[in-house]
């Protein structure tokens, strides 16, 4: 299981990367992220940025 941090305007997020199951670009620089089984959260940044963040934590060498 790999954990991920994203950040939004309220705090922080930690997630397990296996969860993410889409993105949506929302409004005001925020985007939604969909989790398996549950409500999206609001974090900040543009979707571009959001998935290459994703990808880096995910992909990152244990």
């Amino acid at each position: 299981m790999k954990f991920i941090t994203l950040k939004s305007r309220g705090g922080d997020y930690l997630l397990v990367a296996e969860n993410v199951a889409w993105l949506r670009d929302y409004e005001n620089g925020q985007t939604q992220v969909g989790m398996v089984g549950g409500a999206p959260l609001l974090v900040a940044g543009k979707i571009d940025d959001i998935a290459a963040s994703i990808l880096a934590q995910a992909n990152a060498a244990e």
